[in-house]
């Protein structure tokens, strides 16, 4: 995160960073509130707390989504852990973002409420998150040639950016 901040910092016009942190396919032990899971739960909080102060004032102009490319079962299977899912949770931060709540609905644990009984339902496409993001904070203008082949149409954002 101290290279994306210098990034920022730097005033290259940079619009767009991405980076990656592994570990996070726990399909054996998560563990409880000491657990692996929890551990890379933990240091992806530090990581992020560290750059929004790093960035300080800047993070008014800043928008930063996590996001994974597969969700994680519901429910723990056979070896502790979690097996690949249907649905996961993105995280939106940035001075832009009006925060402090859930967007989108919550499809809810029971097992009719699962996709196939075992994974959370999905609710929220990402490509409706990072079209939104894309849009209203970097202007752009041909959402299709970012999503060929998605309907990219923006009564579909959640509207969690300040106009």
């Amino acid at each position: 995160m101290l290279q994306v901040a210098q990034l920022i910092k730097s005033d290259l016009g940079v619009e767009i960073v991405f980076a990656e942190t592994g570990g996070w396919d726990h399909h054996v032990n998560e563990g409880g509130a000491q657990g692996q899971l929890a551990t890379l739960l933990r240091q992806f909080s530090r990581g992020i707390t560290a750059l929004t102060r790093d960035l300080g004032d800047r993070m008014q102009d800043v928008v930063i989504v996590t996001l994974s490319e597969f969700g994680r079962t519901a429910f723990e299977n056979g070896n502790r852990g979690t097996d690949h899912g249907h649905a996961n949770v993105l995280f939106v931060v940035g001075g832009p973002v009006a925060g402090g709540k859930v967007y989108g609905q919550w499809p809810g644990l029971a097992r009719e409420q699962l996709f196939e009984g075992r994974d959370l339902a999905l609710t929220t496409d990402f490509r409706d998150v990072l079209g939104e993001v894309l849009v209203h904070h970097l202007s752009a203008g041909n959402l299709a040639g970012v999503f060929p082949g998605y309907d990219t149409r923006p009564e579909k954002f959640r509207r969690f950016l300040r106009a």
